[in-house]
């Protein structure tokens, strides 16, 4: 009989969503809270401009 190897692909596969976590410990995390709120605020302020340049339609 042939004998398997214990380091099957088992652990290579693993890997990489090992490494893909431990990147995304060092990734800069924002709540989505604040990208809409950052965002509507930014509209009200192109809105606004438009109003006081006189853009509005």
């Amino acid at each position: 009989m042939s004998k398997k190897s214990s380091s099957g692909s088992g652990l290579m596969s693993s890997a990489g969503l090992m490494r893909y976590y431990e990147a995304d410990k060092k990734a800069i995390h924002i709540d989505p809270k604040a990208v809409l709120v950052f965002g509507a605020v930014i509209g009200f302020a192109i809105l606004m401009l438009n109003a006081v340049y006189g853009l509005w339609p």
